[in-house]
């Protein structure tokens, strides 16, 4: 080997045509010999890789190796600046021979892998509960935050159990079942429900259009009972302007319009409370208020003005008078049959268990689920009031339950330790909805999965497309997009208020509003995935219409609005992005191009070394300065490598503040934007970067595969999976990029349809 490898450094290749037709073993070998063995030999193994011993015969016992080469000589990135390039037709050549073998290699010998035990995450444990009994909670307040890994919060090896976790468990499975029951004592208490962020003095999604400064939220009522409804509002009144009217509305009726009188001593600001009392039924209830839009007339004309007050927040008191628990929509899902007087309790007790259990465990029931639960049954019984008493205990006792709190996939039998089996239906099933939903398979899905019929295509491709088109599928927005595209870190994120005096909490609220609709669209049209690059479209209010410089867009609703012509196309030209790749004091062609690299292409750059030197503060100035700073700062040896590809792509969005505001110079200084990757490849402003991006477009739908697997999944991928990633991506190119066929090649896929049995 030593001997060969030494007369095949710095020899001449052969021509093209003699290339052609070796085989990939070959073509790897001379590409490695002349082009990597100067870093990645025995002695030196730079960024702890060694070519030296690969065995050219047995491609499989290298198969982790050479999946990271591919990805390197594919992204550009190896040979590195300094060292003889790569022909980029033999890098083209090579890369397909390759993957071409891997693939092989993968399909006849499948690596699915194990994933850990899978506790439910929060949102999942919210969204299993709002399935189950139909109630509507935020359990933030009851469970500990999860921990992320890999870009996410659903990862098995992440969401660890300790005592903390058991004993909140147990404290909200008692809340939980208490509240569906309808159990609780009729003790009147007072919970404040606070304005949502960013939707000061705007009319918000749900609220009638003429509606301002209001809020919109959700509240379970355990009984049937009366409640006061105490609404704080504070601002105000505009000259010339009647007495604002504050609309409340249960369930989308109005409650109460109340004349907002203010006395003709008032001072600029002032609040006052609004008040009434209301009966409902028990379960959840939706409960909006707002002011109604003043119009007033001049020189002829009548428009539309309002005067400066804001809901702050409700307090919901009660219950009082309290009739009982009622018919809730809580009740009907728990209390599917009722004992008959004098009939024995226990055939009906057993029946309403096995069709909770069913849902709450994804499977149906067996007699070892039972049978503790009928002991709670008749424990409850007994301690409580009747046989309410008693389906409450048993209800805490299934929301307790490993089979409910984890995702358990038990191997048939028969399996042996290690051995690769396919997923029955019935774990299928569960895999595919707390991916497509966060949450518990519904009816229709667990039925198909017990007929044994949910594996067939035709079958599995009609389930996607339904449930991708339900409610349920905005948890991929929440939890995917949200974590993806970093949309959860906008409501927090503070920038420099003397900097940026136009940013408030409502701008951040539309910020994080229009990506959330750009996803959803993508998903419930079935858009091509390569919209999220280049889509000229996008959702605005006039908020967020006027902060982009786009005309004709009126009122607090969002719709869909072109923006061909405009710098923008895409979610990596949304204000969202673009903040939150930024510094609060300024923009970061360094955050910026990193997350490209890292959400967009998948080839995350290495950290930077630990006496890496800062950037000077007189970087802050301006964007020239900022410029000039980067230079010096790459100049240095140890921070050229990588800044190299981060820089260009970052400076290609410098049009963009720190906020996402469009700019063509600053201070009279036009923004440059233009800059050139390691392979010459000009990147010129927030088209240029499209262009490389659609360019890359391999890369992308890669990267995008790898993001959305690796949360279908809830672990992170390792290289055994790249050959599944490589599939999704033809599949997903063979359909015009729907989205709908990239979910279908996920669920299709080998790491998705298979597992490894542990070791027991």
């Amino acid at each position: 080997m030593a001997i060969c490898v030494a007369l095949l450094v710095g020899a001449a290749l052969p021509s093209s045509a003699q290339q052609s037709e070796w085989t990939s073993a070959q073509l790897l070998r001379a590409t490695v010999s002349r082009n990597c063995l100067a870093c990645h030999d025995d002695r030196r193994k730079m960024a702890g890789l060694d070519l030296s011993a690969l065995d050219y015969g047995d491609l499989a016992s290298d198969a982790p190796t050479l999946e990271k080469v591919l990805l390197k000589v594919r992204a550009g990135e190896m040979p590195p600046a300094g060292r003889p390039p790569l022909d980029k037709g033999l890098a083209k050549r090579l890369v397909g021979q390759l993957a071409a073998d891997l693939d092989a290699l993968a399909a006849r010998d499948p690596q699915p892998g194990a994933p850990a035990l899978h506790r439910l995450n929060r949102a999942e444990y919210r969204n299993a509960v709002r399935d189950l009994l139909g109630l509507e909670l935020d359990h933030a307040r009851d469970l500990p935050a999860d921990d992320s890994g890999y870009g996410f919060d659903n990862i098995g090896d992440v969401l660890t159990t300790s005592p903390l976790h058991i004993e909140k468990y147990v404290s909200a499975a008692r809340r939980v079942s208490r509240l569906a029951v309808g159990s609780l004592a009729p003790k009147a208490v007072v919970e404040k429900i606070s304005r949502q962020p960013g939707t000061l003095g705007e009319s918000i999604d749900g609220l009638p259009p003429n509606l301002r400064g209001g809020m919109l939220f959700q509240h379970h009522f355990a009984l049937a009972a009366d409640y006061v409804l105490r609404v704080r509002i504070g601002g105000r009144r505009a000259d010339g302007l009647p007495p604002p009217r504050l609309d409340l509305r249960v369930d989308g009726r109005r409650v109460r319009l109340f004349d907002a009188n203010f006395s003709s001593l008032e001072a600029d600001q002032e609040t006052r409370y609004f008040e009434t009392r209301v009966t409902l039924a028990p379960g959840s209830h939706e409960v909006a208020t707002g002011f109604l839009t003043e119009y007033v007339r001049n020189e002829g004309l009548e428009t539309a003005s309002a005067n400066a007050f804001v809901v702050d927040h409700v307090l919901v008191s009660g219950p009082f008078d309290a009739s009982g628990p009622g018919e809730s929509e809580s009740r009907r899902r728990i209390f599917v049959c009722r004992p008959s007087p004098g009939d024995p309790e226990r055939a009906c007790a057993r029946r309403i268990l096995e069709t909770l259990v069913r849902r709450a465990y994804r499977r149906p029931a067996t007699r070892a689920d039972i049978g503790p639960l009928m002991d709670l049954f008749r424990r409850g019984r007994a301690d409580g009031v009747g046989f309410d008493a008693g389906i409450e205990m048993a209800l805490s006792g299934i929301l307790v339950s490993p089979s409910f709190l984890f995702r358990l996939e038990i191997p048939p039998a028969g399996v042996a330790q290690g051995e690769t089996y396919r997923l029955a239906d019935l774990d299928l099933a569960t895999r595919l909805a707390f991916f497509l939903w966060s949450s518990l398979p519904d009816d229709e899905l667990l039925a198909i999965a017990e007929s044994g019929h949910l594996s067939e295509p035709d079958v599995m491709r009609h389930q996607i497309g339904r449930m991708l088109s339900a409610p349920g599928s905005r948890a991929l927005v929440e939890n995917f997009a949200g974590q993806w595209l970093h949309l959860r870190n906008v409501a927090d994120w503070k920038p420099d208020p003397e900097r940026f005096s136009a940013y408030d909490d409502s701008l951040a609220y539309a910020f994080e509003r229009e990506t959330e609709l750009f996803f959803t669209d993508l998903i419930r049209n079935d858009r091509s995935v390569l919209d999220l690059i280049a889509g000229e479209h996008s959702f605005l209010n006039q908020r967020l219409a006027e902060f982009y410089g786009v005309d004709d867009v009126q009122g607090g609703f969002f719709r869909r609005v072109s923006l061909a012509g405009t710098e923008r196309a895409g979610v990596l030209n949304h204000a969202s992005v673009l903040m939150v790749t930024s510094y609060p004091t300024r923009t970061s062609p360094v955050l910026r191009g990193k997350w490209v690299l890292e959400n967009l292409l998948g080839a995350p750059p290495p950290p930077p070394p630990p006496d890496v030197p800062t950037l000077a503060d007189s970087a802050q100035r301006s964007p020239s300065s900022l410029r000039e700073a980067l230079e010096a700062h790459r100049a240095d040896p140890a921070c050229a490598a990588c800044h190299a590809k981060l820089d260009p792509l970052g400076f290609a969005l410098e049009s963009f503040d720190a906020v996402g505001a469009y700019r063509s110079g600053e201070d009279g200084v036009p923004v440059e934007t233009s800059g050139a990757l390691p392979d010459g490849t000009v990147v010129d402003g927030p088209a240029g970067l499209r262009s490389v991006l659609l360019d890359r477009r391999d890369e992308f739908v890669e990267t995008l595969a790898e993001k959305l697997l690796t949360y279908a999944l809830g672990r992170g991928l390792k290289a055994t999976d790249r050959p599944a990633v490589r599939e999704i991506r033809r599949r997903v190119e063979a359909a015009d990029y729907r989205f709908s066929a990239l979910v279908e090649a996920i669920v299709d896929s080998v790491p998705f349809r298979m597992r490894r049995a542990p070791a027991r």
